[in-house]
């Protein structure tokens, strides 16, 4: 049953969920099942996988719930087949608690003191009778706690409005009817204007529950924890609902003003109410998802951007009062030497600091100068410029400098593991380190910091936190083992993503590395203490072991494919080392000739690829930007510019680019493509190099309006990108315009709702989620 609704709703066959289930209930898992068990699932990847994992426990939680309440109806007697009917066919949580709620145990109400005083034949007598005098009807029925005609029609009311509540069918179909149908208005708190003013695009707002993106929802919730905004939920007109209810109980509410007030109340007091929290619960379930993959999607291309390489770097920590913290490390990342320079305000120390960082580099060959982009990061930007000349005119060779984003680096520096790496050294002085770092590999720097400090999410602490912490945790999971880590270097954190890796092995790993030296062979793993057969199965194919006995260790081919290799190596009459990278032999193999019983040919389909590039690192080519000279704080842009920027963020409604100012700027949806773009993502990434034409700018409020299209005029209306189908959208993004020449990689995206609207409009909403 499980395998069956998940291959459904995932488009795939049961055979290959069946599968994928099995191998997960067996602990593989989800990057080695992804890489290395092709033929048994079909070839699902990381996202399927762990898409059916989630929806796996959700069937199998809502089937223990259905046991469970089953089990409870029939104590009480009350179990009907047809009820037992309609709750094996539940699909929902929601769905299945809806007809639970009449046998659940509850607090004691008016409608159950009035049962209990014998009112509910009253209340079938007026549905049956709406013409009688509901008075008349109700005299005989006055009995302690009920001593008068209206304090009976009263109880009798509550009995009924208590049968709406109770309706499983009818509560469904309100709240499916006010969800597909209402509407979301908000309005500014009297007083609150000057205090939440980047919230006035929603002072005077409405938008249908159904057509709200999810970042204007956090917005708007946002704004109301604030106590800035007040919500208001309109499900729309009272009466539409009412003739639901009346309907739905046969009801002659026409004929009886009593029955039409006791479905007036139903719908207010109660099932309005519940309608209500429902949308509440929906809108930001929903919200929460779509911040949930746009923090996933930006995270992966930030843990995925280009290598510097291992090249001897100086990572430089901007700061004007307390000075520039710098840090030399070596091309394995190991410091060679810290120091403060104070070339900024007040102490203005600037040729001293040149001449003191020139003669680190000087001293340690330093090939890259990474500079942080926080405060001072454009002053500190032009004294690596001013080293750099200063090395070359005394015939050395000219570092780069780079600025890097230092985001999450102050959480690293003060963070156990920092202090454990750096026992000695200045909690200050760690920043630099790691913004050094992070050039020269972002992967195996950043894995070290929470994901959710190194700022590239909307609305992060707005959303569920443990959801949140489960999708990074998996990005960076699949991250890792998709470029793979080097044994002999990686460190604890690094490991401890690594599949079937856990914090105790990864430790005992580097603990046998520092006591033996460097691992010559994969094999070398299973002397590792309490690294077992499993462990070693899930994780080796994600390790590399460069220069060791077996030139395949240094691949992603796994040890349990060697075999494979080694049919290939005899049918072509080479050694393993001359096939390797031999890309004319490999081109020429047939993979069904070397699949058997136990590697069919996807699998040797990868064992082929991978033997023509081995460890073949799937993120790109190094490219660093170059602010504009000149153009250095918020005042200096004018619209009309043309300049370089990078991606530092990318949101469901744009992207925001820093461009050298200490603020970034954003290029709405809307202006990223002549035609209609869906998803932001498709177009830009985290980290990507971009060239983009300043539309606005807006000093006060430190909002800069930006646009990928740069033939776009300051100040003249664009035509509104047209709606192209998929194919044809994406032959304009490779054939047409300044667009196509955004370096983006080709990925599969999720596509997401489109916000449209004006650059100003769009800047103040994007205010809100910086």
């Amino acid at each position: 049953m499980i395998a069956t609704t998940i291959a459904r709703e995932l488009g795939v066959r049961q055979s290959q969920i069946e599968a994928a289930l099995a191998l997960l209930a067996e602990g593989n898992t989800v990057p080695f099942i992804a890489r290395y068990r092709k033929e048994a699932t079909g070839g699902l990847d990381d996202t399927q996988l762990r898409t059916l994992e989630e929806r796996a426990t959700y069937l199998r939680e809502l089937a223990e719930r259905k046991d469970t309440i089953l089990t409870a109806i029939e104590e009480q007697g009350k179990l009907t087949e047809t009820l037992r009917a309609q709750i094996l066919g539940c699909e929902t949580k929601a769905r299945l608690e809806d007809l639970y709620l009449p046998f659940r145990k509850r607090r004691r109400t008016k409608a159950d003191a009035a049962r209990e005083a014998g009112l509910e034949p009253l209340v079938d007598a007026l549905i049956a009778s709406p013409s009688a005098q509901s008075s008349t009807l109700a005299a005989g029925y006055c009995t302690e706690g009920f001593v008068d005609v209206s304090e009976v029609l009263d109880g009798a009311r509550d009995i009924l409005i208590d049968r709406f509540t109770l309706d499983a069918d009818l509560v469904g179909a309100i709240r499916e009817r006010v969800f597909n149908t209402g509407t979301l208005g908000a309005g500014v708190i009297a007083g609150k204007e000057s205090e939440g003013a980047k919230f006035k695009d929603y002072f005077t707002f409405s938008e249908p529950f159904s057509k709200l993106p999810g970042h204007r929802i956090l917005a708007l919730l946002r704004g109301e924890s604030e106590g800035v905004l007040r919500l208001n939920l309109d499900a729309g007109e009272d009466y539409v609902y009412e003739t639901m209810i009346a309907e739905s109980f046969e009801l002659e509410t026409h004929s009886s003003s009593w029955l039409a007030d006791a479905v007036h109340r139903g719908w207010r007091t109660k099932l309005a109410v519940s309608s209500g929290r429902d949308v509440r619960t929906r809108l930001k379930e929903r919200a929460e998802s779509g911040a949930l993959g746009v923090f996933g999607t930006n995270l992966r291309d930030v843990l995925l951007a280009a290598p510097a390489g291992q090249k001897a770097t100086l990572g430089l920590d901007p700061g004007f009062r307390n000075g520039v913290k710098c840090a030399v490390v070596d091309a394995t990342g190991k410091v060679l030497a810290t120091t403060v320079v104070y070339p900024h305000q007040p102490q203005n120390r600037w040729n001293q600091a040149r001449q003191e960082l020139a003669s680190l580099c000087a001293t340690h060959g330093v090939e890259l100068m990474a500079v942080g982009n926080g405060t001072a990061s454009r002053e500190t930007e032009k004294l690596s410029q001013e080293i750099a000349d200063l090395i070359v005119s005394a015939g050395g060779t000219r570092p780069v400098p780079v600025v890097v984003s230092e985001s999450g680096a102050s959480v690293y520096s003060a963070s156990a593991l920092a202090a454990a790496e750096f026992p000695t050294m200045d909690v200050s002085l760690r920043g630099a380190v790691s913004i050094a770092r992070r050039l020269q590999d972002p992967l195996a720097e950043l894995v070290k910091i929470d994901p959710k400090a190194i700022g590239v999410g909307q609305y992060q602490h707005d959303v569920n936190q443990p959801a949140l912490a489960r999708t990074l945790d998996a990005v960076v999971e699949s991250a890792v083992n998709a470029v793979g880590v080097d044994l002999s270097t990686a460190s604890v954190p690094l490991l401890e993503r690594v599949a079937g890796i856990t914090s105790t092995l990864a430790k005992n790993i580097v603990a046998y590395r520092d006591a033996n030296g460097a691992f010559s062979s994969r094999k070398g793993l299973l002397k590792v203490p309490r690294l077992g057969a499993k462990a070693y199965q899930q994780c080796a194919g994600f390790l590399r072991v460069s220069g060791g006995t077996d030139p395949l260790d240094a691949s992603a081919v796994h040890p349990e494919s060697y075999p494979v290799v080694r049919r290939i190596a005899e049918a072509t009459g080479l050694g393993i080392a001359e096939l390797i990278g031999n890309t004319r032999v490999l081109t020429s193999l047939r993979p069904q000739d070397f699949s058997d019983e136990n590697f069919g040919v996807p699998t040797v389909v990868d064992i082929i690829a991978e033997l023509d590039k081995p460890g073949r690192d799937p993120r790109p080519e190094f490219k660093t930007a170059t602010f504009r000279e000149g153009v250095e704080k918020l005042s200096d842009l004018a619209p009309g510019m043309i300049l370089e920027g990078v991606v530092t963020n990318v949101a469901a409604f744009g992207a925001f680019v820093d461009v050298g100012v200490h603020q970034d700027g954003l290029v709405h949806v809307s202006a990223m493509s002549t035609t209609f773009v869906s998803d932001p993502h498709a177009i830009v990434s985290s980290g990507q190099v971009v060239k983009v034409k300043v539309m606005e700018v807006d000093i006060e409020r430190k909002r800069i309006g930006l646009s990928l299209r740069l033939d776009d005029e300051p100040g003249v209306p664009a035509k509104k990108p047209q709606r192209e189908n998929r194919d044809n959208s994406r032959h304009s993004r490779r054939k047409g315009g300044e667009v196509a020449k955004v370096n983006k990689p080709n990925k599969s995206r999720k596509q997401s709702s489109h916000n449209s609207g004006s650059m100003a409009d769009a800047l103040n909403r994007a205010g809100l989620g910086r």
